[in-house]
């Protein structure tokens, strides 16, 4: 009987241990981001549409991506920019941009252009905070140059405050800039 009792507790132990011991899944997982899409209207000819984009369809290492354009812009023009981010390994498709949108409290798309003198990026969205997401931006270049466009969506769970040093980077591409 005292066995009896002795296998009864531990296998009661056993089952409860296992029960403590499931792993809670994350909140807000990082969603995999292969396709990376600028485009940009002239906002004096709206006919005049450019398409930009980086393609790395099995996402961050592995094979060398797809589609890696030179963005290429006309001088002292300025442009609607609207980026879309995309999950192009499966089908459909999956629209991360709309995800960003949704929970745009936590995200942040920043932008670094080296030389600075090239391009401005402005900010032509926000979340319901009234702080920028940066799916919609207004473009405006300069003189004629080279140089980068950085392109980088910070995760910023409670925590987003307009420094692209915060969080976690969930895409970051950088991108050669060319204006004529």
């Amino acid at each position: 009987m005292k066995n009896t009792l002795i296998i009864a507790a531990a296998a009661a132990m056993f089952i409860s241990s296992c029960k403590d011991a499931e792993t809670p899944q994350p909140e807000n997982e990082s969603e995999l981001i292969t396709t990376v899409r600028l485009d940009l209207v002239n906002q004096s000819d709206t006919t005049d549409v450019s398409t930009f984009y980086f393609r790395d369809n099995d996402g961050p290492g592995g094979l060398d991506p797809l589609q890696w354009d030179t963005v290429r812009l006309a001088a002292g023009t300025t442009y609607d920019l609207t980026i879309a981010l995309l999950d192009e390994s499966t089908l459909p498709n999956g629209d991360i941009s709309a995800e960003v949108e949704e929970e745009g409290t936590d995200h942040q798309l920043f932008f670094n252009i080296d030389p600075a003198s090239l391009l401005a990026v402005d900010y032509n969205d926000s979340d319901d905070n009234g702080d920028p997401v940066g799916l919609v931006n207004v473009a405006t270049t300069s003189s004629t140059g080279a140089g980068t466009l950085t392109v980088i969506l910070k995760h910023q769970p409670g925590i987003k405050d307009g420094n692209q040093n915060t969080g976690e980077t969930d895409v970051e591409v950088e991108f050669v800039l060319e204006v004529l």
